[in-house]
This record gives structure tokens, C-alpha cells and sequence, in this order.
């Protein structure tokens, strides 16, 4: 049995955005992403347009490590991610932000693969 260890720093991919990044490794059968997005980003002005999608309708299951967002769905519906909570976003059109002056810093179990794409 092969022991493998990887670290963020040496991402297998990374997906660049204007204030942010999302990297990505692979590691287990599994796809796990790092999101760092700096104050100011939002996914329906820097990631969205690029996509030609006014939302995002990703499923995530992850982990905020540092700093605060938003969830936002179309129902009017907002969400505060802050250090330490673990979130599941349902797989419907949503918006997210950064809250405050902190960058922003989270770990993605499920929907990493198709996140940012």
C-alpha cells in the first residue's frame, strides 16, 4: 500500500479569477478544492459572466477554514459561512460573497470537481 500526500501549495489544477482562486487536488478517489477569494469578490461578477451564468448551481459540501461569505439563493434566502462551520449548499442557482475585510478561505469536499469550470 502507497501512502500519498499532497498540499495546496503544489495544487494539481487551479482555476484563477479576478480576487480569487480556487485550486484543486486529487488525492483517494476523491476531488478536493481550496477556495481563496480576496474582499470584494463575488461569484456573479467574477466568476459567473465568464460561464455565462447568472448563478452558480454547484452542490458543495466543505469546510470554512478562514474569514466569512454569503450563500444567497433566489428565494431570498442568505446564509452567513463562517470559520469552523462545515455547509452543504443545495445544487440550486445561488449567489456568494465576501463578508467584511478578511479573505476568505474554504475547503470543498463535494462539487469541487465542477466548481469554477
Amino acid at each position: 500500500m502507497d501512502v500519498v500526500l499532497k498540499r495546496f501549495e503544489d495544487p494539481d489544477e487551479a482555476r484563477h479569477m479576478e480576487k480569487g482562486k480556487f485550486e484543486l487536488v486529487h488525492i483517494g478517489g476523491m476531488t478536493i478544492g481550496r477556495a481563496t477569494y480576496e474582499p470584494g469578490w463575488k461569484w456573479s461578477e467574477h466568476v459567473g459572466p465568464s460561464r455565462g451564468q447568472r448563478f452558480c448551481s454547484v452542490e458543495h459540501v466543505g469546510l470554512v477554514l478562514a474569514g466569512t461569505a454569503t450563500a444567497a439563493f433566489e428565494d431570498g434566502a442568505v446564509q452567513e459561512l463562517t470559520a469552523g462551520t462545515l455547509f452543504y449548499i443545495p445544487p440550486i442557482p445561488h449567489d456568494s460573497w465576501v463578508v467584511g475585510r478578511q479573505p476568505y478561505v474554504s475547503l470543498h469536499f463535494i462539487g469541487a470537481e465542477d466548481y469554477a469550470k
